[in-house]
Formats: C-alpha cells, sequence, structure tokens
C-alpha cells in the first residue's frame, strides 16, 4: 500500500547525513568530553563544533548556545530560569492562550509559585495583538513569551514588533520557535529575541536533544545543580551523538533552506487550493499568508477528526488532527477554541504538515483520497443533516456537549 509521511510538524525523519555522523560518535569517537586526553578532546571539538552550527542556523553567538534534553526542557529552562533569577524584579508573566503545553503548564506551575500569568486572546487567524502585549505590561512584567509558529496551525506571531517593545521596556522576551527553526529564516539578533527554545527532531535532527538560545547578559538560574557541563546552567555528561547530530542537522537547515521552503510552498499552496475546490463546508485555520511554509489545517463541517484520521491512516496517509480524542481528553484543540471555532467545527479538523521528501504526486493521491473518505463520513453522520443537532451535539464519538 502506498504510505505517505504528512505529519512534519509531529516529528521528521532524520536526514542520513545526520545519522551517519552520530553512529560515529557512538561507535569510534565515544570519550566523555569533560576527558583531558585525547578521546575527550576530540568529542569537545564536535560538541563545539556542532554549538556553531546552531549559532549560525540563529545569526546568534555560539557561548549563547545551551544544549538541553529538547524543546520542553529548553522552555522549561528559560520560563523557570528566567523568572527565579528576577523575582527580586518582577513576578509577572505574559505569554497567549494557544502556547504548546510545555509553556501552558510550565506558566501553571510558576503560578503555584506565586508568579502572576497573563494568557493573551488571539484573534481569528490565532494571531496575537501587538497592542495586546503592549498593554498588558505593568512594572512587575519580567518576561513575555510568545511562540514564533503555532504548532497546530501554523501562524507566525509579530515577533520582531513584540522583540522591540520588550527591548523598549528593558524586559525579557522569549519565544518557543520548536516549530520554526530549522523551516523557516530567523535572526535572534534582528528580532530582539532574549531567548529562543529548538528541538532536532521538528528538523531532520534527532529525538532527544534541543538547546536554549540565552542572549549574553540573560540572568537564568540553573533548575538542576551537578558539574560544569554546559557552563552549570545544564549539568550531566553530554548527550554528544545527539548534540554532534542537532549540529549537523542545523548546518544542513541552514544550507538548505531556500530550497525547502520554496519545495513545501508550491505543495502547500496545491494542497489548499485543491481541498478548498473539492470539498464544500470547510474552513481553513490559521492565517491565510503568515504562517509555516508546510502547515495546512482544515475544519470540516460534520466530520470528527478521529474518524477522518484513522480513515486516512487506512489508505496510507499519515496525518494528525486538531481533535484530542485519542489522548483521552475529551477537549477539542485548546488553540481552535482560542481562535473562536465552535466545539463541533474544531472536533472536525485536519492537521497536514509537509516536509522535504514530499511530492506533487503525494498531494495528487491526497486530493483523490480525502474528498472520498469527507463524502462517506459524512453520509454516516447524524449531524450532518441538521445543524441545530451540530450544535448540540458536537462529538458523536466523545458525547461532548
Amino acid at each position: 500500500m502506498k504510505r505517505i509521511y504528512f505529519d512534519h510538524s509531529a516529528t521528521t525523519p532524520v536526514d542520513e547525513e545526520v545519522a551517519k555522523l552520530m553512529l560515529e560518535y557512538m561507535t569510534e569517537k565515544f570519550g566523555n568530553p569533560s576527558s583531558i586526553h585525547s578521546f575527550g578532546r576530540e568529542v569537545r571539538k564536535a560538541i563545539d563544533e556542532a554549538r556553531g552550527h546552531v549559532a549560525a542556523l540563529l545569526g546568534a553567538n555560539p557561548n549563547e548556545i545551551f544544549f538541553t534534553s529538547g524543546g520542553t526542557e529548553a522552555d522549561n529552562l528559560a520560563l523557570k530560569g528566567v523568572a527565579l533569577a528576577n523575582r527580586k524584579k518582577g513576578n509577572h508573566i505574559i505569554t497567549t492562550a494557544i502556547e504548546h503545553h510545555a509553556i501552558l503548564h510550565t506558566c501553571e506551575y510558576l503560578e503555584k509559585q506565586g508568579f502572576t500569568i497573563t494568557y493573551l486572546p488571539v484573534d481569528e487567524h490565532a494571531r496575537v495583538s501587538v497592542e495586546d502585549v503592549r498593554n498588558a505590561i505593568t512594572d512587575k512584567t519580567i518576561l513575555i513569551s510568545i511562540m514564533f509558529a503555532n504548532n497546530e496551525v501554523g501562524t507566525i506571531q509579530p515577533i520582531k514588533e513584540i522583540g522591540e517593545i520588550a527591548k523598549e521596556k528593558g524586559i525579557y522576551f522569549h519565544t518557543d520557535a520548536v516549530q520554526a527553526v530549522g523551516n523557516c529564516p530567523i535572526n535572534v539578533k534582528e528580532l530582539n529575541i532574549d531567548l529562543l527554545t529548538l528541538s532536532g527532531h521538528k528538523f531532520h535532527g534527532p529525538k532527544g536533544i534541543g538547546a536554549l538560545y540565552a542572549r549574553r547578559g540573560v540572568r537564568l538560574e540553573a533548575l538542576q545543580q551537578g558539574g560544569g557541563q554546559e557552563r552549570t546552567l545544564r549539568p550531566g555528561t553530554e548527550n554528544v551523538p545527539g548534540i554532534v547530530g542537532l549540529g549537523k542537522a542545523a548546518e544542513i537547515a541552514k544550507r538548505d533552506m531556500e530550497k525547502k521552503i520554496a519545495h513545501v510552498e508550491a505543495l502547500k499552496n496545491k494542497l489548499i487550493a485543491g481541498i478548498t475546490e473539492k470539498i464544500s463546508d470547510i474552513k481553513l485555520n490559521g492565517h491565510p499568508t503568515l504562517r509555516m511554509p508546510g502547515n495546512v489545517n482544515f475544519s470540516f463541517r460534520y466530520v470528527e477528526g478521529e474518524s477522518l484520521l484513522l480513515n486516512l491512516d487506512l489508505k496510507g496517509i499519515a496525518a494528525s488532527s486538531g481533535s484530542a480524542c485519542t489522548s483521552g481528553s475529551l477537549d477539542p484543540s485548546h488553540v481552535l477554541l482560542a481562535m473562536g471555532l465552535t466545539h463541533e467545527v474544531a472536533h472536525g479538523s485536519l492537521r497536514i504538515s509537509l516536509g522535504r521528501g514530499n511530492t506533487e504526486e503525494d498531494i495528487d493521491y491526497c486530493l483523490t483520497v480525502l474528498p472520498e473518505i469527507i463524502e462517506r463520513l459524512r453520509s454516516m453522520s447524524p449531524l450532518s443533516g441538521s445543524s441545530t443537532m451540530a450544535e448540540s451535539n458536537p462529538c458523536s464519538h466523545c458525547h461532548k456537549h
């Protein structure tokens, strides 16, 4: 059966160059980078080179890059690290209602520690207002944390403008750029970003490795204690294969950025146009133009996201949904609800995230299969006959009212 991977926002395949280099540092070059003999020194050199590649991808300095186990740890280190180190200056943090749970749950934790969090709303395109950010600032504000691009609907936030406000007010600005790094150009200096988090497996690096960019001069408190690795901010023997893999992935991403963006943008535009033409009662979620190059997110009325995913999977297409039924939650995506979608419409969402390995043939196959699935699911749905029923029973599978 044909198998097509349309879930690159969830994870990406490891690049062959990356995998080859990682294997070398698992088998031949296995020294501990803290050791002073030749085995340790060659590994320390490789870590320094990887740090340089990650810094170059962001327009940062190598000594501003700290390796972590991934985006979640980097988010925790950014938020908690700033909060704990600067609590004498203030206890107020600004974020948005559509952040990844790595941010939202960290903010909930900080609230229990006595910090005040402002969760800003977004518009129907999932974009935060620059004026809302400005108006939320108080004399107690120490940090603004707003994601670069949304992981579900792909909307890119007004990062440069928010960075300018934060700089003007003397407030740290953090962005969770896990979806964006390696997939669109970012220069932390030009965008006035003080802290940025990234994850290797979102751009053809390995899982279990990420990084925090922290501008020189940013006051951070370490969350764990140990040796002197990562200048004591993130102690523990380094994940050398992961770090060299991340460095190589960053090097490749910088090298191939323009070509990759042009490729996935063309596929995205073809897919959006095809779905719009072939299927009725739909809604494109996210900003029509200010969105990630490979992100396509639609809601289909009278269709359940989970059923849609299962039927696509049976046809060999892997995608994802804004419906969280499979994770044990009865509620649809917090992002779609924050954008103003009803439960019924949000439950019928489909995210297709394209990558460099996808082809026009993949898009053609999807545009053949998807309309047939939607038509069949709607013909079986008790929701499609009555809008009143649709509103009162938005998810027949979950029985969520």
